[in-house]
């Protein structure tokens, strides 16, 4: 009889108990999935600037240097399947700051256009992005060849929409202005400083602003030639 009472006086609270624990734990899930999707890509960013500069103040050398090259750019992500590639311009300067001979870090300050061209019967069209891209890259070098990755933000200044030739729209309204992503290459570098190189610049960011249900993200190639001055 004691134990029935018992039973019935605590089950209320064991129901609460268990209620607010299946709360909790569904809220920190909720709170967990939140703070990594707003969070992954700035931390991404934030760590590649905390090891480019942990990596500046422990250089051994520091060189700099210029490059230029072309892009071919397009873009990637749900429904992109017919777009073709555009042909744009990328150039800026580098700086690359030795830990070794074997590594080194080497940050770009670039002027890069990025965009897309569709094409349906007679009507063709294009939309042409310029962005000011800052790649914060890790180079490893053996005997000239170098291998470089890393993270890169870029910022949207200007963008240009035309069909059949004609001008449309220069508005950069509803685009995404900062571009968060990332880059892998390969490249050569002569004695005297001469480089080559190509590299692939893939987008993280949807470039939508909002976001909707279609997402598209930045997807180049680029081919460069630099100059970095002091030789290898």
């Amino acid at each position: 009889m004691k134990l029935g009472l018992f039973a019935c006086i605590t089950q209320p609270f064991i129901d609460v108990k268990q209620l607010l624990l299946k709360f909790t734990v569904s809220f920190v899930a909720h709170l967990t999935s939140s703070i990594s999707f707003q969070m992954m890509k700035k931390f991404t960013l934030f760590l590649g600037l905390f090891v480019g500069a942990t990596g500046v103040s422990n250089a051994q050398e520091a060189r700099f240097g210029i490059k230029a090259g072309v892009n071919l750019a397009n873009v990637s992500g749900d429904g992109t399947d017919d777009f073709k590639n555009l042909i744009g311009a990328n150039a800026g300067v580098m700086a690359d700051f030795s830990f070794s001979d074997l590594i080194s870090f080497h940050p770009e300050l670039l002027y890069s256009q990025k965009g897309l061209k569709a094409e349906s019967g007679s009507i063709k069209g294009q939309n042409r992005s310029t962005y000011i891209d800052l790649p914060l890259l890790l180079r490893v070098k053996a005997d000239g060849l170098f291998f470089e990755a890393g993270p890169q933000a870029g910022y949207l200044v200007a963008r240009k929409s035309e069909l059949n030739g004609t001008t449309i729209s220069t508005s950069t309204d509803g685009s995404r202005k900062l571009d968060l992503g990332y880059i892998a290459g390969v490249g050569y570098q002569l004695e005297q400083g001469l480089e080559f190189g190509v590299r692939y610049n893939g987008g993280i960011t949807d470039l939508s602003d909002p976001s909707g249900d279609s997402k598209t993200r930045n997807s180049v190639f680029q081919f460069q030639v630099g100059y970095l001055f002091g030789g290898k």
